[in-house]
């Protein structure tokens, strides 16, 4: 369930289905060329326009749309192309009714798509790739997803060292927590993302989900994106043999979904929100009733 300063930190959030219990659906719209699932599918914008309607559609309750790739190895755009791709589509999004979330580590990014409707800023580096986003979001009436983060996708897995995975994230959550409330970040607009697959290897993303207890402990709503990771693959062809595409692992990824919703997620951020429509539902069914 949702924890009790849930519905304060969600301010930008659609809060109808934190009110009734039910885990949050984040549906995944990259607008680039070279993300690992998806990469190319939509870079012209009437078709991102048109699958962004088919994820709210789908049971989306909010539109993530991102015009910079960060996967593993990704290499940077520039801030121009990336506000090229992404504020038209946030625009007609906006404009039919979906509430959108812009996926970006750019202040300027961030700045332009809430002034084209977004309602939520969804930064990969929570802070740490632009010295000025804590002030921009601090001036904007927005939640902001601040994820764990080390370093740049090219490089990040280089840094990929823990002792303790799952009280290292946690204390550097807590201490991004609080750079950002210093910058005048108010904390009921901040939700944390354990960044799964960022500076991380398959153990590390796997230890993450088991102690999701410890990161909800800081007191925040917590974001997970496993959908169609790496280390859903890996544990796919350990267990059956063969490795599965990225599209083929929505099944991993719906268990997953339904495992952190009944774990207290806030949200869950995912490619095929119909899957995880179904297993938020079931993870919402499930709970005591008061």
């Amino acid at each position: 369930m949702v924890p009790p300063a849930g519905l304060k930190a969600l301010r930008g959030f659609p809060v109808a289905g934190v009110a009734s219990g039910r885990c949050l659906l984040m549906g995944i719209l990259n607008v680039t060329p070279d993300s690992f699932s998806d990469g190319r599918q939509y870079l012209a914008p009437d078709d991102a326009v048109v699958h962004g309607l088919d994820l709210a559609a789908a049971g989306a309750d909010l539109v993530d749309v991102g015009g910079e790739s960060t996967r593993p190895g990704a290499v940077r755009v520039t801030e121009q192309e990336e506000l090229r791709r992404v504020v038209p589509v946030i625009g007609a999004l906006v404009a039919s009714g979906v509430r959108v979330s812009i996926d970006t580590m750019r202040s300027r990014v961030a700045e332009a798509a809430v002034n084209a409707g977004a309602t939520v800023v969804n930064d990969v580096s929570g802070g740490m790739a632009d010295p000025a986003m804590a002030a921009t979001v601090a001036g904007l009436d927005v939640a902001y997803v601040a994820m764990h983060w080390r370093a740049h996708s090219r490089t990040m897995q280089q840094f990929a060292a823990y002792s303790d995975v799952v009280e290292e994230v946690r204390a550097e959550l807590v201490q991004r927590m609080d750079v950002l409330t210093a910058a005048g970040v108010d904390p009921g607009r901040i939700v944390l993302d354990p960044g799964l697959g960022f500076a991380k290897e398959a153990p590390h993303n796997w230890a993450l989900l088991r102690g999701l207890d410890r990161i909800l402990d800081i007191g925040q709503p917590v974001l997970i994106g496993a959908s169609r990771k790496g280390f859903l693959g890996r544990l796919a062809h350990e267990a059956y043999g063969a490795l599965p595409a990225p599209a083929d692992r929505d099944g991993m990824t719906s268990a997953i979904t339904a495992l952190a919703a009944s774990g207290g997620a806030t949200c869950v951020r995912v490619h095929d929100v119909r899957s995880s429509r179904d297993a938020v539902t079931v993870a919402a069914a499930w709970q005591p009733r008061p």
